[in-house]
């Protein structure tokens, strides 16, 4: 589109500038005139006695477009569904759903320390990452250095490796440690010598050491930065305290489940061993609980069966989907059934009767092997059941 324009200019005598193409002169006046201006003629005003049609239709709207336009610069509408990325876990906070059992079983070595608390430091010192720190030597998502990890690390997941970096390990390690500091400061708070908040002078005993606490009779100005930190990542994991029988579908990761059998009582842990009938040492994937012939079996968890019928080496063998949880499939199993009370397909809830204790299968005598499976890998059973 020629978009040309010709702005009109008015000399100071009156006298016409540029024009645009096709315009047209008006005739003169009468020659007694000549000398004068020519006035525009004035349109003749109408008094109105009240607003007008752009007052009463237009307005209105003109003035709700710019209060709503207005409205949203500032903020507008809450999102009905919010980014909580940041916000809290397990909700919350993204983390693997098979370390907030081992959390929770580190934390229940004394009364002191809580998940989130330990789930705070870890997020803190490694952000969840398993890596080394070359300067300091400190290594997995605890940050233990070699010396620190003799001292406190175990096999605490019987895979028969010690390490840093096993999640497990380094948690329950963590959790030694806490714990032993805890007992320090309570002691030290007992006989007057410390004042404070157990959790807070316990992380600033982690942070400085027990004799900087001592010193000063509170949490010392030196460990105020890591106590800040840990503090300010706490509402993240706050989820992991509540504790959740496994009662519902879909529930927070890590949520403990019902004991299969009763009272539980391990025969044969999870971890490497030498199978009592093959003589093959390699890993047993579950754990052995005792219990009489024909003694009741029941689901640990609300989930749909899909698996029920007898196999060579498990026997009868019932296998139950959970459901994904942040993305990781849980699975638990029940081996060496002397009868399937269930079929392929069916919902069961947790504390549902599923079957029977035997010795079907590769089994010396009565009892259940129980396993729990995350995202396709054996895991320990034993930090998931509720006690």
């Amino acid at each position: 589109m020629n978009d040309e324009r010709l702005t009109v200019a008015h000399t100071p005598d009156g006298t016409d500038g540029p024009r645009p193409a096709g315009y047209r002169p008006e005739p003169p006046g009468p020659p007694d005139q000549s000398d004068r201006p020519e006035q525009p003629e004035q349109p003749r005003r109408r008094k109105r006695r009240g607003p007008g049609p752009f007052t009463l239709l237009l307005l209105p709207g003109l003035l709700t477009v710019t209060g709503v336009a207005a409205f949203l610069a500032l903020g507008g509408l809450p999102d009905p569904w919010p980014d909580d990325s940041d916000s809290n876990t397990s909700a919350g906070a993204d983390i693997d759903p098979s370390y907030v059992p081992w959390l929770r079983k580190a934390a229940s070595a004394c009364t002191v320390l809580e998940p989130s608390v330990l789930a705070a430091q870890i997020d803190q010192l490694s952000g969840w990452v398993d890596d080394s720190d070359e300067l300091s030597g400190q290594k997995g998502i605890a940050a233990f250095t070699d010396s620190e990890w003799r001292t406190w690390g175990k096999d605490d997941d019987g895979n028969g490796k010690s390490s840093p970096r096993d999640p497990a390990d380094a948690i329950m390690a963590l959790g030694r440690r806490d714990c032993s500091l805890a007992k320090k400061v309570t002691e030290l708070r007992t006989e007057g010598r410390v004042s404070g908040d157990l959790v807070e002078l316990t992380l600033a005993a982690y942070a400085a050491g027990p004799d900087a606490v001592t010193e000063v009779g509170r949490v010392p100005a030196g460990a105020k930065t890591y106590l800040d930190e840990v503090q300010a990542l706490l509402p993240r994991y706050e989820a992991l305290d509540r504790e959740d029988s496994g009662g519902g579908a879909g529930g927070p990761a890590g949520a403990l489940l019902t004991a299969p059998v009763s009272p539980l009582t391990i025969t044969s842990p999870f971890g490497s061993r030498e199978h009592p009938l093959t003589g093959v040492t390699k890993l047993h994937t579950g754990v052995d609980f005792a219990a009489p012939q024909g003694a009741q079996v029941v689901a640990a968890r609300r989930g749909r069966v899909v698996f029920a019928a007898l196999t060579s080496a498990y026997g009868n063998r019932i296998v139950i989907d959970h459901g994904t949880i942040q993305g990781k499939r849980v699975e638990t199993t029940y081996s060496h059934l002397s009868l399937l009370g269930v079929a392929v397909g069916q919902t069961v809830e947790a504390g549902t009767p599923i079957g029977r204790v035997g010795s079907t299968g590769l089994s010396t005598g009565p009892h259940l092997h129980f396993e729990v499976i995350l995202d396709g890998y054996y895991t320990d059973p034993r930090p998931w059941l509720a006690t």
